[in-house]
């Protein structure tokens, strides 16, 4: 029996390589209604991420339009707080152009090293969710600006800060441009031992 994989086995290991390369975080999209459905899909797939112990952290809070523009305007207020109000009109204006909006949390745990696996595999799961919508032919942008950290924003969304915290706001939509982009070699990041 050979090791190498079968003629189709490894057309689905390139279309996979191919899917994960090309994913890219947008920032620009159009202004076209994305379908809840493919959305839901998305994060039915999102939750597939490894969690040790099962402990499935995530929590997924899909925004609609008015938690979206109520979001819009707190995110002006934070940032004209924060650098004035030229920049927080024009991230306001930026975030507008957004057409959705998805939070995903993590759970708080009093054990420190359980926090932080749970963590990794809530963003093993934002992962998840990315490439499912890249493959869908949309594309996402996974911030964490300071509207993410604001009690305002917790609020806004009924998040329990003691029992969660936010890891990503995503937005996604289809995109006006798909920009290229370069990683360095492997041989630059691979150090193997014996």
């Amino acid at each position: 029996m050979s090791d190498a994989p079968d003629t189709a086995h490894k057309q689905s290991l390139q279309h996979l390589a191919e899917r994960i390369r090309s994913r890219r975080t947008i920032n620009l999209f159009l202004q076209q209604p994305v379908s809840r459905q493919i959305i839901l899909d998305a994060i039915e797939v999102a939750r597939w991420a490894p969690n040790h112990h099962l402990t499935e952290p995530w929590h997924f809070y899909l925004l609609g339009d008015e938690a979206i523009r109520k979001s819009i305007e707190l995110t002006r207020v934070v940032v004209t707080e924060r650098k004035g109000e030229k920049i927080g009109n024009f991230k306001a204006e930026e975030s507008a152009a957004r057409p959705g909006w998805l939070v995903v949390t993590c759970k708080r745990s009093a054990d420190p090293e359980l926090e932080k696996e749970d963590y990794a595999s809530v963003c093993c799961a934002i992962q998840n969710f990315s490439l499912y919508v890249s493959e869908a032919g949309l594309a996402s942008k996974w911030a964490t600006g300071p509207v993410t950290r604001d009690s305002r924003f917790y609020d806004l969304l009924n998040i329990d800060e003691e029992k969660e915290f936010i890891v990503a706001l995503i937005w996604y939509g289809y995109p006006k441009i798909m920009p290229t982009q370069r990683r360095k070699d492997v041989k630059e990041i691979v150090t193997e031992t014996d």
